[in-house]
Formats: C-alpha cells, sequence, structure tokens
C-alpha cells in the first residue's frame, strides 16, 4: 500500500476510533448520574424529565456509535474497494475527458455517498424521535424533503463543480485562488438568495400575528438598532416538537425567523429575551466573523488542495491512473473530514465564547437576566438536552454551553453590575 493511502487509513481509523472513545466515555459519565440529579439541575428539571434527558441521551449516543461505524465503513469501500477509479473510467469511456463530464462524475460519486446515510437517517427520525415524542413528520413528508434537497444538490452543487474545473482549465496553477473566490461569491449570493427562495422550498413562513408580542418584538429592535425586513414564523412543528429561533439574510433580506413551538413554549418577555440573544448574535458581528474565519480556513484548504492536485502519487495512491483534477479534488473532500474532527475543540469553543457574549447582550436588552434564563430551561427541557455530558464530549460535539454554564456567566455578570 502507498505511504499516502497507508496515512489515510490510520488518519481514518484514529477519527473513528476517537468518536468511539467519546461515545463511551460519555455514556459511562451519564450513567453515573442517572440516579444522582446533580445540583446544578434540582429545581430546575423534574425528576421524570431529567431521567427521559438521560434516556435521550444514551439513546442517541448508541446510535451516534452505529452511525458512525457505518460512515467509516462506506469511506474506507470508497476509497479502498477501487470503486471510484472504476466509475471515473466508466463515465470517461462514456463522456470523455471534458470538464462538464467530470462534474458528473463528482455529481455521481456524492450522490452515490449519500445514500447510505438514509437508512439510519429514517431510523433516527420515525423510531428514535418517535420513541421519545419529538416527531411530527410523515413518510411523505421525509422523502419529499430528501429529493428536494438532491435536486437542490444537484441544480446549485454541479454548476460550481464545472465551474471549479474550467477554472484549471482558464488560469492554470492558480486555479485554486479564482475557485477560492468564486466558492466565497457563491456563498455570498446563498446568503442572500435562500431565506427568499430555498427555505420556502421546505418551510411555511407566515408574519407574526399583530398583537402584543410583535409590538414588543419590534419595540426591542428599535431598541437595539436591530432592522428586520419582518418577523416570521415558521411551521416547525410539522417535523418536530424541538424548538428554535434564528435571524437570516443580510442587509433588508434580513429577517427574524420564530419556530410556531417556541411560541407555544415560551411567555412574551421569554421570546423577546430569545430574540435579544439572536439579535446579540448580530451587533456583536458575529456572522461577519465567522465568514471571514470561513474564508481564511477556505483559502487554506483550497490552496493544499492545489498543491495536492499537482502531485501524481496522491491520486495514484488511490488508484487512479490518470485521475486528474476530478479525483483530486474528490479525494481531497473525503479526507477533510477526518481532519476536520481534531479541530472541532477550537472551532466549538469560538462559538460557544459567541453564544456567552450574546447571552449578555440579551441581559442589557431587556434588563433583566430571568427571563431569557427561564427561556433557555424551557427549551432545555422540551428539547431534552444532556444535562450532564462529559466534558471532553462536550468540547468535541457541542457549539453551545451547557445551561449551567450559561447561567453561571450570567450570575457573574450579575454580581459584576450587569442587569439581573
Amino acid at each position: 500500500m502507498h505511504w499516502v493511502a497507508t496515512a489515510a487509513l490510520v488518519l481514518v481509523l484514529l477519527r473513528w476510533g476517537a468518536s468511539l472513545w467519546l461515545e463511551r466515555m460519555n455514556r459511562r459519565h451519564v450513567r453515573q448520574h442517572a440516579n444522582r440529579m446533580p445540583a446544578c439541575w434540582r429545581g430546575v428539571l423534574a425528576d421524570d424529565v431529567y431521567s427521559k434527558a438521560i434516556s435521550y441521551a444514551l439513546a442517541r449516543s448508541r446510535l451516534a456509535e452505529v452511525e458512525s461505524a457505518w460512515d467509516t465503513a462506506i469511506l474506507l469501500a470508497a476509497l479502498f474497494s477501487g470503486v471510484l477509479p472504476w466509475v471515473q473510467a466508466a463515465l470517461t469511456g462514456w463522456l470523455g475527458t471534458s470538464a462538464w463530464a467530470q462534474a458528473v462524475f463528482l455529481g455521481v460519486v456524492g450522490l452515490g455517498l449519500a445514500l447510505p446515510s438514509w437508512p439510519l437517517e429514517w431510523y433516527a427520525q420515525f423510531h428514535l424521535e418517535e420513541r421519545f415524542g419529538f416527531n411530527t413528520t410523515t413518510a411523505r413528508l421525509w422523502w419529499v424533503d430528501r429529493v428536494k434537497g438532491l435536486v437542490l444538490a444537484m441544480v446549485l452543487g454541479w454548476p460550481i463543480l464545472l465551474l471549479m474545473l474550467k477554472l484549471v482549465e482558464w488560469t492554470g496553477w492558480w486555479w485554486w485562488f479564482w475557485a477560492w473566490g468564486a466558492v466565497l461569491g457563491f456563498q455570498a449570493l446563498m446568503i442572500h438568495l435562500a431565506p427568499v427562495f430555498l427555505l420556502p422550498l421546505f418551510n411555511r413562513f407566515v408574519p407574526l400575528p399583530e398583537g402584543s408580542l410583535r409590538e414588543r418584538l419590534l419595540a426591542l429592535a428599535q431598541r437595539t438598532g436591530f432592522r428586520a425586513r419582518s418577523i416570521q414564523v415558521m411551521d416547525g412543528s410539522k417535523r418536530s416538537r424541538h424548538s428554535n429561533a434564528f435571524f437570516t439574510g443580510l442587509g433588508r433580506g434580513r429577517k427574524v425567523v420564530l419556530f410556531d413551538t417556541l411560541l407555544e413554549l415560551l411567555t412574551e418577555p421569554q421570546v423577546e429575551a430569545v430574540l435579544a440573544h439572536e439579535i446579540g448574535h448580530y451587533q456583536r458581528r458575529h456572522l461577519p466573523k465567522l465568514l471571514v474565519w470561513s474564508a481564511a480556513v477556505t483559502l487554506v484548504g483550497f490552496f493544499c488542495l492545489g498543491w495536492l492536485a499537482r502531485r501524481e502519487w496522491f491520486s495514484a495512491a488511490f488508484g487512479f491512473e490518470t485521475g486528474g483534477m476530478a479525483a483530486a479534488i474528490l479525494l481531497f473532500a473525503l479526507l477533510s473530514g477526518p481532519v476536520a474532527f481534531w479541530l472541532s475543540p477550537l472551532a466549538n469553543r469560538w462559538s460557544r465564547r459567541y453564544e456567552y457574549e450574546a447571552d449578555a447582550f440579551a441581559a442589557a436588552a431587556v434588563r433583566e437576566s430571568e427571563s431569557l434564563l427561564e427561556a433557555l430551561r424551557k427549551l432545555n427541557e422540551q428539547n431534552l438536552s444532556n444535562p450532564v455530558a462529559h466534558p471532553l464530549y462536550s468540547a468535541f460535539h457541542y457549539s453551545h454551553p451547557t445551561l449551567p454554564e450559561r447561567e453561571q456567566a450570567l450570575r457573574r455578570l450579575a454580581a459584576a453590575g450587569q442587569p439581573t
């Protein structure tokens, strides 16, 4: 086996081994607290809710272990079975070696790698989520969502792949820099177009009805300098009983979105506090910072891809005789996941820092923190969030701080003279 293939095998197995170890360590930690509620949760969660959250955490962990093993097996089969070079050779013999033919190859492989995950996704939705009372979708809607996703991936993904391959012909060695710019432009375009054209393909959005809640939220937006085109309610309940809120779009297209399940769960002051948290992300410029960071990481990734694509041994190590740029792009995409896994604690730590900042902004905006704390408690209870995740597991998997961590941070702000 070529040393590059050996290194890739070790990388993939290390990621799988670490994921397995984290899941089992977390399950042991959860079981140790199953019959002994930590002091930070007493008075916050009822005993039956705590017990149900423990069961949900254990069930999700067991499924995650199966998913990790299955995904690893699919990845290893793709990398080392020889099927990818065979598919490329077959399509090349049929369609030729043009850029559009190689883009077809990448699309076919992407579809082939996506489909094997559907059975486990089905199980998660209609067995695990159903068992704990979250599932509200139907089999028909589930399939419609998957088909729509595939169509959008082809309609939006194939042209950008074709453009990247054409840039190799047009710009030579510097293709990776121009491809990076094209991807950034595509992302910027999607930020503007997705809220208007794509999200409505999956969910129904209606304006928040006239009334005291709407007036309260509009007053908050005006008070905090947040200009939103509209406040809309999304029918999240047609798929799940989980709750959320977010804002999407930029500039004049920016809008606030509240799940209908969120409005059913929270009081008006609590909804206001949740929206203040989302506004905090905007006013602290978290999205632009994340976009800049993402652009920098993507630039490094494209540079590495450009360098590897010029090395014949890279694609040859996995059986491609004349792999070309398409093979290099595919292999790089497949191997980027095992690399990114080890960087997830850093990304999650950064994300949690932003959550703390948004919480602090919300407490100041509504001039008290109890409404936000009560909202977070209700959301944790309704979503059955893991109440006793192991800290190391949390570092790898949680982009948000736990509820006790957020409460402690808000209490520290109160002690320092911030609103409570």
